[in-house]
């Protein structure tokens, strides 16, 4: 199977896959594949995710340099796939998502305080792009993007996808997903997203990206 097909096909497993999960909602929209799965993770899976990102938080970057110093201004870092929580959370998201674990990145853990942003984006890889000769070689395009929310948020910090007419606001626990391809396996404009400016409070979320090849490490992508 070529990764087109694999695209085609993956897409048609997982919406089956997640429309027949009872705690999986699908969000209505005629152009993006997204849901929403409330009280994924629990309390203690949330603290113990936080207290790992305060501890090795630092500045976000991009993939590519872009001229605009406000367009990503939270910290992040790549969480240590060997630690106790984070095995915990991934066997969660691995028995959720279903997808093979050797395609998934490791989860990148990010922190927004008053006034940071991450301005909207794409999840997936612009072949056009001096980087994806790298991200080729270590494991092509992203397929589905999975993201916990680790805390509600006192105001601000939505999730907000301007062309499917889509926004998630932050709730503890809550996991959004959704697909990065369209329904013929290309990259789909529609899953352009933001990070929306947190108003009061701070945000802390996890991501998880899955690759249509085995990802392997090379230098771990940035966004």
């Amino acid at each position: 199977m070529d990764e087109l097909q694999y695209r085609v096909t993956l897409r048609a497993w997982m919406i089956d896959r997640l429309e027949s999960n009872p705690k999986a909602l699908r969000i209505p929209s005629t152009r993006l594949d997204i849901f929403i799965v409330r009280d994924f993770l629990d309390r203690r899976d949330c603290a113990d995710l936080v207290a790992l990102i305060d501890g090795d938080r630092e500045p976000s970057k991009l993939l590519s340099p872009i001229d605009d110093p406000e367009f990503r201004t939270s910290e992040s870092c790549n969480l240590d796939p060997y630690g106790e929580a984070v095995i915990r959370v991934e066997g969660k998201m691995t028995d959720l998502m279903g997808i093979d674990p050797a395609h998934g990145e490791t989860i990148q853990g990010q922190r927004y305080a008053v006034g940071q942003q991450f301005k909207p984006h794409f999840d997936f890889f612009h072949e056009t792009e001096a980087y994806w000769d790298d991200m080729r070689e270590s494991g092509g395009q992203r397929t589905w993007t999975a993201m916990v929310f680790l805390n509600d948020v006192e105001e601000g910090g939505q999730t907000f996808f301007q062309q499917a007419a889509v926004k998630v606001t932050p709730r503890r626990g809550n996991l959004l997903t959704w697909n990065n391809m369209d329904a013929s396996g290309q990259p789909n404009s529609y899953a352009i997203h933001q990070g929306m400016p947190v108003i009061a409070g701070t945000k802390y979320i996890i991501t998880k990206w899955y690759r249509e090849r085995p990802w392997t490490w090379i230098d771990a992508p940035a966004y």
